[in-house]
């Protein structure tokens, strides 16, 4: 576990909670694609969505809390491509704007988490 965290399983944390309903989220929404994108906008949207909580978890399980942060950064890479990813899905039409839109609600709540979450570790990080 990382130092310092408090939190005895990433199953504790929020981001991570949060990250996990935004994969459910992901995978509902990819439903709705064309058979035709399913090895592209579909395979892309499900592994950028699971990479995020996938990233949390592991970080956590990490020995020193820089090992941490290092995860939540690439996190929060996967919920920018995530982000992307659903707005090229929106602009091609195969998910009606209103659920863009709140998709892209979840992932600027689960962002804020992740920086909460990042600024917090930084401002109690010891390690070299």
């Amino acid at each position: 576990m990382a130092q310092g965290t408090g939190i005895s399983s990433y199953r504790d944390l929020q981001v991570w909670q949060k990250g996990m309903d935004l994969v459910v989220e992901s995978y509902r929404l990819t439903e709705k694609l064309p058979k035709a994108e399913l090895y592209g906008l579909v395979s892309q949207i499900r592994r950028a969505a699971v990479s995020i909580p996938a990233n949390i978890a592991e970080g956590h399980g990490r020995y020193h809390t820089r090992e941490f942060l290092r995860h939540l950064s690439f996190a929060k890479g996967s919920l920018m491509e995530l982000e992307t990813e659903l707005l090229a899905a929106g602009r091609l039409g195969y998910i009606p704007e209103p659920e863009v839109r709140s998709a892209l609600g979840a992932t600027a709540e689960l962002g804020r988490m992740l920086a909460g979450l990042t600024r917090s570790l930084r401002a109690r990080t010891t390690d070299p």
